[in-house]
């Protein structure tokens, strides 16, 4: 690991205490549920031998420091939806108590003997599955499932993600997982180096000297305590939008800012560690809930694309930056450009509508390892091989691609109904293969500030994923899958191997699109999404859109949007070569007008 860039590194926390804010009595319940999600358990006697196994099952959830790491990420959530983090504290505190306790858990903490109610942590670990098992069909009172989602899942993120300065887990031998250690393709240079200006490394006076030695004009206003440069045009991001955006306009000869709070990564930068590797490249380290938890949200946050100069605007050491240009251009992606033009002022009704997720729902196979077929999941899954599913017109309806799921993420996602059930599962990861269906939804979101996501699917788009469900399960099965099942609540399966035709058919009925966790039905699911655009799309006037054709605002001119925000509709398909055509197009005729 020590060819990798710093950032990207395993490594446990140093002792330096932790900010989850969580007293004491809080954190023993914590432990506790930990404990129950993840119990120490005796081996079936048919691997009682297997050391690696024994191991993985003795391990207890509740052993430090994984409840105290599991809290520091329930601060993730309070960004994206605030009320978690009081919520789970005030649950926390209230099973602290014999009167809490029977307040949330009723009958299941009674005992015959004195002093016969008990606190959540004196409660058997059999009861205490029970009471879990309770949260998650709770319906009548959505909060205690909410509390249960989220411990679930930062716990279990945590406890497959978390790495020491090997970067090794303990538990990835018994799942038989490995990072992939193959040398790197590794460049003569960093391709954006000579225009990369990290801010973070640079002090007042070199920040002046490097602006300058990238030919941009540089004033010190003393009074105000503000650099101010001037520009041609300034780019805020540069993902796929930003990055054409800033290629196209500098090689027209004009002087260009892009404005990066990511990092500079290249390839022998990376590590393939999971954990590190996605709190740097996405946004809020790849757990980015919408508002009610319904779905998770992968969503990009490094530097890209094409660029003169490149500044972080996340640590400056005691300046402000004042950047005067002819033009700007907001290319923060569908889910932060909303929040930067309403932040600027700008009061278009559309800006923040219109959010399109691609949403996404996944099916499971397991595969024992045989002759005919051997390896792990994680080596040789194709994710650019895709099945188009065709409606009665022949247009593609539904798309089933074949994903690359971390054990941090696919421990996330995998119902509990039991330890030891989720024990057993988690044990076959290396040979349990995922396919999922996305739809070109119908449905709409809104940002509503960042990392504010509220999103509802159509029923249309409920129909499209069930569809899909059906048709990557019967897939699994055809590659020879033994046993296949969805990701629902419920832990929904069944086993394949030489079942009648009849049997699978029924099993396939069974199969529905439930809500998320906080719906009302006892039945739930968590959706992913990893494309967004639309919440600030086109429109033929200031009714329809929150931009014109040119991607420029009809409230401010010269400020543009150029990102996936402007398209005006779910395109049904990745969507980052459309948003990099459409870059193309409206960057050129900004070229023409600057002439």
């Amino acid at each position: 690991m020590e060819d990798c860039h710093p950032l990207l590194r395993g490594g446990r926390r140093k002792e330096k205490g932790y900010n989850h804010g969580l007293s004491t009595t809080q954190m023993h319940v914590m432990a506790t549920i930990c404990d129950t999600l993840f119990p120490s358990l005796p081996l079936n006697k048919e691997n009682s031998q297997d050391e690696v196994l024994s191991s993985f099952y003795s391990t207890s959830g509740s052993q430090f420091p994984l409840p105290d790491e599991a809290a520091e990420l329930l601060l993730l959530f309070k960004r994206c939806v605030p009320e978690a983090y009081p919520l789970v504290r005030w649950i926390l505190w209230l099973l602290s108590f014999k009167l809490g306790t029977l307040f949330l858990c009723t009958t299941h903490c009674l005992h015959w003997k004195w002093p016969f109610v008990l606190k959540f942590s004196e409660i058997s670990l059999e009861k205490r599955e029970e009471i879990l098992k309770k949260w998650s069909k709770e319906n009548s009172w959505v909060p205690l499932r909410v509390v249960f989602v989220v411990i679930k899942l930062i716990f279990f993120y945590n406890l497959f993600t978390r790495t020491d300065v090997n970067g090794h887990n303990p538990m990835w031998k018994a799942i038989g997982y490995k990072v992939d250690t193959r040398e790197k393709l590794k460049p003569k240079k960093r391709p954006l180096q000579e225009g990369v200006i990290e801010t973070t490394y640079e002090t007042n006076s070199t920040l002046i000297q490097s602006l300058s030695e990238k030919g941009l004009e540089v004033t010190e206003d003393e009074e105000k305590n503000v650099y101010k440069i001037k520009c041609d045009v300034v780019i805020v991001g540069s993902g796929s939008g930003g990055g054409v955006a800033a290629a196209i306009l500098a090689n027209s000869g004009h002087k260009v800012i892009v404005l990066e709070k990511g990092e500079y990564f290249v390839s022998q930068d990376y590590s393939s560690l999971e954990g590190v590797s996605l709190n740097q490249l996405y946004e809020s380290g790849g757990i980015l809930p919408t508002h009610d938890g319904k779905m998770m949200i992968l969503a990009g946050s490094t530097l890209g694309g094409g660029v003169i100069a490149a500044t972080s605007w996340r640590s400056m050491i005691t300046k402000k930056l004042h950047i005067e240009s002819k033009v700007t251009i907001s290319s923060c992606g569908s889910l932060l450009t909303p929040t930067l033009m309403v932040s600027s002022g700008l009061q278009n009704p559309n800006i923040g509508k219109n959010l399109h997720l691609h949403p996404v729902q996944f099916a499971w196979g397991y595969f024992p390892e045989d002759e005919n077929l051997s390896g792990s999941n994680y080596e040789g899954g194709i994710i650019t091989s895709i099945h188009k599913v065709l409606a009665e017109n022949s247009t593609p309806k539904i798309i089933i691609e074949a994903p690359s799921l971390g054990p941090g993420s696919f421990s996330a996602l995998v119902p509990w109904n039991s330890g030891r059930d989720i024990k057993d599962r988690l044990a076959k990861y290396s040979r349990t293969a995922n396919l999922f269906a996305l739809v070109r939804d119908k449905g709409s979101g809104e940002v509503k500030g960042e990392g504010r996501i509220s999103y509802r699917l159509d029923q249309m788009d409920k129909e499209n994923l069930r569809i899909g469900l059906r048709k990557s399960l019967r897939i699994l099965v055809a590659a020879g899958a033994v046993e296949v099942g969805t990701y629902r609540s419920d832990g929904q399966r069944i086993k394949c191997k030489g079942i009648k035709e009849e049997d699978f058919e029924e099993f396939l009925d069974t199969v529905t699109v439930v809500g998320g966790p906080r719906s009302r039905g006892e039945l739930w699911n968590v959706f992913s999404s990893a494309h967004q655009m639309g919440s600030c799309r086109m429109g033929g006037n200031e009714e329809e859109g929150a931009v014109d054709e040119n991607g420029e605002c009809w409230e401010a001119k010269g400020l543009y949007v150029c990102d996936g925000s402007v398209l005006p509709s779910a395109v049904g398909v990745n969507p980052m070569i459309t948003i990099q055509s459409t870059a193309y197009c409206i960057a050129s005729k900004i070229a023409e007008s600057l002439k």
